[in-house]
């Protein structure tokens, strides 16, 4: 596996998930975007152009509620997952003949963003899924022009702490990949030619009253995409032999008995500086940054 993959996901996993077309996007990710979206109040500039980055599985309703913040930008969807999932988000988008906001609001646009095109970027909890998350955050760089800004989330390692410690009690392989940890997304924001990065996190329990509803809770948000998960399927003792373990593991009195996890969510921001010209003996830029550079008025050198 190449080195620049994160070292606990297995990329075709990884892939046959990102394809799938769910139902409804998950009421953890319209949680996180809800929250991450009131960080957006802080923003001194609202964007001319925004892009929303996979928000079939991100978040139709944190999809609205930044569409509704920023009403007068243009705004872009790059839904990669598959045909499928772009068609899934168009009809979710879609309004009756008879709305008014059919024929008032503009219309988004579709596909990945052009080069230098956006004043943000949001992802709302995609970068812990990505087999190459440093490859995804170079693709958000170049898509954003000088000065626009990154908006994302994602899961951090402490995610179902209580899970991988019930998996490991009982000789099991882990129950999930691997998470990264909020400084080292922030060191791959600077390789990627972000400034200033600012990253946050913080936990959310989400609580079931039973170990089936847990279960149904966690297939929805994600898989197994560890390479050395259980090789093959389980069959039903092992399933009662699961729920069970969860139902005595995980009932937490101070949630009157319910089953607790814990989700760390990391939250990210950065912008994207004027390109640099390294003074050498001879230096060449080109049009482009040249372009940028002089639209920024913050031409420096180094």
């Amino acid at each position: 596996m190449p080195e620049s993959l994160p070292p606990t996901i297995d990329p075709v996993a990884a892939a046959r998930w990102h394809a799938l077309v769910p139902d409804e996007s998950p009421w953890l990710h319209e949680e996180v975007a809800r929250r991450m979206q009131e960080r957006l109040q802080w923003i001194v500039k609202a964007p001319a152009a925004w892009c929303d980055w996979d928000p079939l599985r991100g978040g139709m309703q944190g999809h609205a509620l930044v569409g509704e913040r920023f009403a007068q930008a243009v705004s872009q969807i790059a839904e990669t997952s598959s045909p499928q999932g772009e068609a899934a988000v168009r009809a979710r988008l879609a309004r009756p003949w008879w709305s008014p906001a059919r024929w008032s609001a503009a219309a988004p646009r579709f596909g990945l963003p052009q080069d230098g095109s956006q004043q943000m970027l949001w992802s709302n909890m995609a970068l812990h899924m990505a087999t190459e998350p440093q490859a995804l955050i170079a693709r958000w760089h170049r898509a954003l022009a000088v000065d626009g800004y990154l908006m994302f989330s994602c899961l951090g390692p402490d995610t179902l702490r209580e899970l991988h410690a019930l998996y490991a009690d009982l000789g099991w392989p882990a129950p999930g990949h691997a998470m990264t940890d909020m400084h080292d997304w922030g060191d791959m924001l600077v390789q990627a030619g972000f400034a200033e990065p600012i990253m946050d996190m913080e936990r959310i329990t989400l609580t079931f009253a039973t170990p089936q509803r847990l279960l149904q809770e966690l297939r929805g948000l994600g898989r197994n995409l560890h390479p050395r998960r259980f090789a093959a399927l389980r069959g039903r003792n092992w399933r009662t032999q699961l729920e069970q373990a969860l139902a005595q593991r995980l009932a937490d009195p101070r949630h009157d008995g319910q089953l607790a996890l814990t989700f760390e969510i990391v939250y990210g921001h950065a912008f994207k500086p004027a390109p640099r010209v390294r003074v050498e003996g001879s230096s060449a830029v080109s049009l482009q940054d040249m372009r940028s550079m002089l639209k920024s008025g913050r031409t420096s050198a180094r």
